[in-house]
C-alpha cells in the first residue's frame, strides 16, 4: 500500500453549530499530532445518505494517494450495520456501510475490511457518536501508516447504493435532477461525455417537460434573473439561475426528469 500523505478529510452532516465536529478533530490530533484535517463539508442534510455518497465522490478524486477519509452520515448509528474501511484508487475511507461509499466501491480495485478490531477505537464508545469514538480514531491510525488488514476481516457484501443512470434512447438522453447545492443550483446524474452519444450538438435540455434551451457553458451567458441549462464543475448538466436559485424559482426538486435531445443546426445558430 502506499505512503500515507498525513492528510485526513472529514464529511459529515453533524453542521458547526455544534462540538461534533470540534470532538472528531480533537480525537484525531491525540493520535496523530501530525496530522493535516481538510473539511470537506458538514453540511450534508441530516441522515442524507445519497447526498453524502455523491458529495464524497465530487471531492476525494482530487486528494493525493495516501489521503484518508472520513464520511460520517450515518442514521443507522448503534445498530448492527458494520463501520468498515476501504482502500480504493490509492486512497483509503473511513465510514458506516450504509452506501456512503458507493463510488470509491465502485471500482474495480476497492477492498474492503470490517472495523472490529477495539484497539484501534476509543475506549467505552458510545453507541450515538461513532464519527467520534470509532471513524476518527481508526482514520487516525490508518493515517499514521496502520494497514486496513489489521482492522478486521475483509468483507464483499458491503452496501451499494442504487444510484440512478442515465438512458441513452431514440436519440435522447433521459436522467434526473439528484440533488441542489447551496446556491440553488439543481444538479443531474447526465455528464457531459454522454452528450456525444446523441451527435455533436447543439442541444437542448429539457426537466419536467420544461425546455430550458440550449446547454450553455457559464452562468454568465445569460442576464442575471434568467435560467439556463449548462454543466456544472462536476461535469454533469444542471439547471440553474443566474444570481438566483433555480431550486426557489423554478421549483425543480431531485427526482424530477431531464432529457437532453439534439437540436437541428438552425435551431441553435442564435
Amino acid at each position: 500500500m502506499e505512503p500515507r500523505s498525513g492528510i485526513i478529510t472529514l464529511t459529515t452532516d453533524f453542521g458547526t453549530r455544534d462540538a461534533y465536529v470540534g470532538a472528531m478533530k480533537g480525537v484525531i490530533y491525540r493520535i496523530l499530532p501530525s496530522a493535516h484535517v481538510v473539511d470537506i463539508t458538514h453540511e450534508i442534510p441530516p441522515q442524507k445518505i445519497l447526498d453524502a455518497a455523491l458529495l464524497i465522490e465530487g471531492a476525494y478524486p482530487w486528494f493525493p494517494p495516501g489521503t484518508v477519509h472520513v464520511v460520517v452520515v450515518d442514521p443507522g448509528v448503534g445498530t448492527p450495520r458494520r463501520p468498515i474501511a476501504v482502500h480504493s484508487g490509492g486512497q483509503l475511507f473511513v465510514a458506516p456501510d450504509n452506501g456512503v461509499l458507493s463510488s470509491p466501491l465502485a471500482r474495480r480495485d476497492a477492498i474492503a475490511h470490517e472495523i472490529t478490531e477495539i484497539g484501534f477505537e476509543l475506549p467505552n464508545r458510545s453507541d450515538t457518536f461513532h464519527g467520534r469514538d470509532i471513524f476518527s480514531p481508526t482514520a487516525a491510525h490508518l493515517a499514521s501508516g496502520v494497514e486496513l488488514e489489521r482492522l478486521g476481516s475483509q468483507v464483499d457484501d458491503v452496501v451499494r447504493l442504487e444510484v440512478p443512470h442515465p438512458v441513452v434512447s431514440a436519440g435522447e438522453i433521459r436522467g434526473e435532477i439528484l440533488r441542489v447545492d447551496r446556491f440553488g443550483n439543481t444538479l443531474s446524474n447526465i455528464p457531459r461525455s454522454l452528450l456525444r452519444e446523441i451527435g455533436s450538438g447543439p442541444y437542448e435540455v429539457l426537466v419536467s417537460d420544461r425546455s430550458f434551451g440550449t446547454l450553455r457553458r457559464r452562468y454568465e451567458d445569460v442576464p442575471q434573473g434568467d435560467s439556463l441549462a449548462l454543466t456544472g464543475g462536476d461535469g454533469r448538466v444542471e439547471i440553474s439561475v443566474n444570481s438566483g436559485s433555480a431550486a426557489e424559482e423554478l421549483g425543480i426538486r431531485p427526482g424530477d426528469v431531464m432529457v437532453i435531445r439534439p437540436l437541428p443546426a438552425e435551431a441553435g445558430s442564435g
